[in-house]
């Protein structure tokens, strides 16, 4: 089908496609969507045990070494999205810089990584919630115990917070940034209070060497610490999926950028302060309640309880913000065909993919019923981990790799031009590849039998595995059963040749990214 014949079928009436997304965010709504989507707070909370058990006090240093790849991925995208805007963004770069498989593949994986992430991420929340009526003396409902630690009680209440940060996303991006920005400002307040009052009350001697990474103990340490840590600053990319929403495409830009530099800060500002308060054993010990542990251990009560809350909110805001960059990711490529249509239907009045939040909220749901099985939620939360890193490290250096194909020419520029777009891309995709690589190699070799424990190399492999098999999968009956265009030009569709939406009077709305 030729690209107008495309074109013409997307915005039908009975599917209006994007052609309703309306242009009304600017700068600090892509701040609050990719810093609620990071989840600070959150990753703080639960992510600094993780890091101690395979970095110690070298926490810090592992986070500022993964800071690098990941500023420069960010450069990448902000690179591409000044040449082409789209809430496809890595699936519509790579395929049309480097082919529509590894594009297919970039968006596939964001789609079902973002699934699990919310998955798991409701758990969080439900549990969360648990710990404050255990703080409020509810220990036990009709004789079920209200345990924090258990899956199964914690993914009951999560599917609840599920449900209602989903209407919140559907009933549009501007009431849900709106929310953020409220969440927001509360948690990073109480964060930045707990942490810095930890920096100077905290009985742990500081130590240069916690910079140090070369401290760190083993290859496979600073690999696995790594993903992780990767993992641990995924999500403010989340900001340019939502250009067709953004007044400008360097709007979208400078959010991702402010709310990534913004995370280190967070991130450092948080390790120092747990390293200050609690030595190793107790950092691993505590797990996803570190945070709550913290706030018992510098203030009384109900001033305890104050950190324990801005995790909650820091997990809402995570879900909410984790449901909108994945539904704009499957409505971009429902229309190349690449998805089915179902995928972009608009909201009439919202102007919001409502029909795709739904269903990545049902999936989420769906994979955390299944995560049941697994017992305990840290170890539920390691394998979430594990598995994600893996497929973030995949699809941020293919897009990386992208920027420095698409702009090859730049060699020829100058030397300012080829290490910001050349240079620095390739690199940092080089970077992200060798890690991912070596820690396959390890997961591969480290076990001579599977079982479904975050322990097993076996069991951890196979996820991803499954991930991106599942993907090729789609890919080919997109390719030859659909016949999507997209497998033929690796060329997703212009979001600026889609009309815009009227105003009272029948004109068409002014984009402001035109002149």
């Amino acid at each position: 089908m030729p690209p107008s014949e495309v074109q013409q079928a997307q915005q039908s009436p009975q599917d209006p496609g994007p052609a309703t997304m309306r242009r009304s965010l600017g700068v600090k709504d892509g701040v609050a969507i990719a810093a609620s989507s990071t989840a600070a707070t959150t990753s703080i909370g639960i992510g600094m045990g993780t890091l101690a058990a395979y970095a110690g006090r070298q926490t810090p240093a592992l986070l500022l070494l993964a800071f690098l790849p990941i500023l420069g991925i960010a450069l990448s995208y902000a690179r591409l999205n000044r040449t082409e805007p789209n809430c496809g963004s890595g699936y519509t770069w790579v395929g049309r810089s480097i082919g529509p498989w590894p594009g297919f593949l970039t968006g596939w994986v964001v789609l079902v990584g973002n699934v699990i992430f919310m998955a798991y991420t409701g758990a969080v929340t439900g549990s969360v919630v648990l710990q404050f009526l255990n703080k409020l003396g509810v220990h036990s409902v009709l004789g079920l115990r209200m345990d924090p630690s258990s899956t199964g009680i914690s993914t009951a209440v999560g599917l609840v917070a599920l449900v209602a940060v989903t209407v919140t996303a559907i009933t549009g991006v501007r009431s849900a940034t709106r929310m953020q920005l409220g969440l927001l400002i509360f948690e990073y307040v109480v964060l930045l209070g707990f942490c810095g009052y930890a920096l100077v009350v905290g009985d742990q001697p500081f130590s240069l060497s916690w910079l140090n990474p070369f401290e760190i103990g083993s290859p496979q340490a600073l690999a696995q610490g790594m993903v992780i840590a990767v993992f641990i600053y995924w999500g403010w990319d989340a900001a340019f999926s939502v250009n067709e929403e953004t007044r400008s495409a360097s709007d979208a830009a400078r959010g991702g950028l402010i709310a990534l530099v913004a995370m280190l800060g967070l991130f450092i500002l948080g390790a120092f302060a747990f390293q200050r308060v609690m030595n190793t054993d107790e950092l691993i010990r505590n797990g996803p309640q570190a945070l709550t542990f913290l706030g018992t251990r510098l203030a009384p009560e109900p001033w305890a309880s104050l950190p324990l809350a801005a995790l909650m909110c820091s997990a809402f805001a995570s879900l909410q913000s984790s449901v909108i960059p994945t539904a704009r990711g499957a409505l971009a490529m429902a229309r190349d065909r690449t998805l089915g249509p179902v995928w972009q239907r608009v909201h009439p009045r919202y102007g919001s993919p409502a029909v795709g939040t739904l269903l990545i909220m049902a999936f989420a749901a769906l994979l955390a019923v299944l995560a049941v099985g697994v017992p305990k939620l840290s170890d539920m939360i390691l394998t979430a981990v594990n598995s994600i890193g893996l497929t973030v490290a995949l699809y941020y250096g293919l897009t990386a790799l992208a920027c420095a194909v698409r702009f090859r020419s730049s060699l020829r520029a100058g030397p300012g031009s080829a290490l910001r777009d050349v240079v620095v891309p390739a690199a940092s995709a080089l970077a992200l590849f060798g890690l991912g690589g070596y820690l396959i190699w390890d997961y591969a070799t480290m076990s001579d039998h599977f079982e479904a424990s975050p322990d097993n190399g076996w069991f951890m492999l196979l996820l991803p595995a499954l991930f991106v098999l599942a993907g090729l999968a789609v890919a080919a009956w997109a390719k030859w059963v659909r016949h999507a265009p997209y497998f033929r030009t690796g060329r997703g569709t212009d979001a600026d040749a889609i009309t815009l939406p009227m105003d009272g009077a029948g004109a068409r709305l002014p984009d402001p990214s035109e002149g």
